[in-house]
């Protein structure tokens, strides 16, 4: 007996999605003297929902500009970027941090932790101002996932710097966003703890099916996304 077949002739589980970023012809340049630098040019694709994807190349490639316009942080000169099929440069400023607060979390490099929070409170904050009912109970949960049940109440300099970053995976995922942008987050980390803070960081992913782009230097970590994306020279090569 023949499936039934709608009339596009294609089955309902071969539709595809919208994917949650669809980045066309972006490019970014800055003046420089009587002239203009090309930071990035004509760079195109799409990441699926609940994907995985890095984003590789040297120093200078373009590699943290990209994922500034990714989140809004910055504007193009030419192309764009849709979140959700939602165009971010279509929206004024106030709109886009809107939409970014309610669909993007972060993970730095450097934690960017508030200093005079505790972890409680740094991982409350963004959950505050979305509205969160309860949001303290929200944040206590997240800090007991990452294994930090126990220093609620340390603040930033009273943690290693590998407890940092949990703190920081905690309260990027405690919003429960669509799309988690993260740039170099084992870069002041020693090889150790950055491998438990990645190996955390894809279980989080995993369960929480959030679309990951993943902004690295390290090849191997690279690997254990679904896609690689190659800058050089503020162009994809591969």
């Amino acid at each position: 007996m023949k499936a039934d077949i709608p009339s596009s002739g294609i089955r309902p589980d071969e539709r595809v999605a919208t994917p949650v970023l669809q980045v066309r012809a972006l490019g970014k340049r800055v003046p420089s003297g009587q002239s203009e630098l090309t930071i990035l040019e004509g760079v195109q694709f799409d990441v699926a929902a609940g994907a995985t994807c890095a984003i590789v190349g040297a120093s200078g490639s373009g590699k943290s500009t990209l994922l500034g316009l990714l989140a809004g942080l910055d504007t193009p000169s030419s192309g764009s970027v849709q979140l959700a099929g939602q165009d971010l440069f279509a929206l004024d400023e106030d709109a886009r941090a809107a939409l970014r607060g309610r669909m993007v979390g972060f993970v730095f490099q450097s934690f960017q932790l508030m200093p005079a929070l505790t972890a409680l409170e740094n991982v409350m904050l963004p959950l505050e101002l979305a509205g969160l009912a309860e949001p303290r109970r929200a944040a206590q949960s997240w800090l007991q996932r990452v294994g930090l049940g126990s220093r609620l109440a340390h603040y930033p300099k009273h943690l290693s710097g590998g407890e940092q970053q949990r703190v920081a995976l905690a309260r990027a995922f405690a919003a429960e966003p669509k799309l988690l942008l993260a740039d170099e987050p084992t870069g002041n980390l020693d090889a150790a703890t950055g491998a438990d803070v990645i190996d955390l960081l894809f279980e989080l992913n995993r369960a929480q099916g959030t679309t990951l782009v993943l902004v690295t230097h390290d090849e191997a970590l690279a690997t254990r996304c679904g896609s690689r994306l190659r800058l050089a020279a503020g162009r994809l090569v591969d």
